[in-house]
């Protein structure tokens, strides 16, 4: 009986791992059955049964194929404001899926136990497209958002979810690192509403130090992203002693002013000890405002502060005429003094998506 039992669930585990398996978009056959990835830049050239340093893209026969496409091991309705996106539907609810795996190896991930693992060591559903936006339409959410390990790793999932969602009037929100190469991130921004992009830092020293990854990369993304008219919002995870001096901080305000644009709107977020950086301490409040007034010092019109509820900058104020027009305390939305886009009180143009 035991080992009936054994073979049922081999070959049950077998047959869920072959559903999940899709041919990758994007990748080069090479000669003797190998591939290479071109999805993120680091383009792994892969044998035959390997997987890349994501995790779930695995060359099977020299077929790259995605080993998590419709597997979901993360669900929850969210209010907008936790992506973080502050300009973009406030006050709404956005339906959030996420797979395993991740183009980075962040050492302070605090999803590491999804992000950082194989799909076959982390419990999911099956859910297909379809499903994911008859859920997000039954639960109310204006939006869903691919979120909580990297969307990249599941691109094929996300692009394919995107394209029906925009069908039935539901629009799609990444929340993600931003690395991903070009090619790839052009097709999906014909599908994406949102983006919010989080930086590791503002050089490559801390990129490879935290993240074992570059800079570059990543700001290409974000010029990428602009150019094709996704709303975009910018996370900066202020880490003590490693991303956190006023040169550092500048640099990354001045480069969103002269690429992005003033109107783009900046989170400086605190770090807490996780995974494998538990040896610093949380980023304390002073420096997260040294980093605020270094930011609207550099002309950026729309600048909060993360993870520290309750602060004046979680409010959105109008630059023109200083009064608040949407009031925050962590992720839930009081007040919202806007008409049309419009400061309610002297009818200046507010950048974002209202409606």
């Amino acid at each position: 009986m035991r080992k009936i039992l054994v073979f049922l669930i081999s070959v049950f585990l077998f047959l869920n791992t072959s559903l999940s398996a899709k041919e990758a978009k994007y990748y080069n056959k090479l000669e003797g059955n190998q591939v290479q990835c071109l999805l993120c830049p680091r383009e792994c050239v892969l044998q035959e049964g390997q997987t890349g340093t994501c995790l779930v893209k695995k060359n099977e026969k020299g077929t790259l194929v995605s080993l998590v496409y419709a597997k979901v091991c993360s669900t929850n309705i969210d209010p907008i404001e936790k992506k973080p996106l502050f300009h973009f539907l406030p006050g709404s609810s956005t339906f959030s899926i996420a797979t395993a795996g991740c183009t980075l190896r962040c050492v302070f991930c605090q999803n590491w136990e999804i992000s950082q693992m194989s799909p076959q060591d982390v419990r999911s559903q099956t859910l297909y497209p379809e499903q994911i936006v008859k859920l997000a339409k039954e639960n109310n959410c204006n939006s869903i958002s691919y979120t909580y390990s990297e969307p990249t790793a599941f691109y094929e999932y996300m692009y394919d979810t995107s394209i029906i969602a925009h069908k039935n009037g539901i629009k799609n929100v990444e929340v993600t690192s931003g690395y991903i190469n070009p090619e790839p991130l052009k097709e999906l921004c014909t599908v994406l509403d949102a983006a919010s992009v989080d930086l590791k830092g503002f050089s490559d020293r801390v990129y490879r130090r935290v993240s074992a990854a570059k800079l570059s990369p990543v700001l290409e993304t974000l010029k990428i992203m602009k150019q094709k008219g996704v709303w975009l919002e910018v996370g900066y995870l202020v880490i003590p002693t490693i991303n956190d001096s006023s040169e550092e901080l500048k640099d990354f305000a001045m480069w969103v002013s002269a690429n992005l644009g003033k109107e783009v709107p900046v989170h400086f977020l605190r770090f807490f000890p996780m995974h494998k950086l538990t040896q610093l301490p949380p980023t304390p409040i002073e420096t997260l405002e040294r980093a605020y007034n270094i930011a609207k010092s550099a002309g950026l019109n729309y600048v909060y502060l993360g993870n520290v509820p309750g602060h004046r900058t979680e409010n959105t104020y109008c630059p023109n005429c200083k009064k608040m027009l949407i009031e925050r305390k962590g992720y839930f939305v009081g007040k919202i003094n806007l008409n049309k886009g419009r400061c309610k009180f002297c009818n200046y143009k507010i950048a974002g998506v209202w409606d």
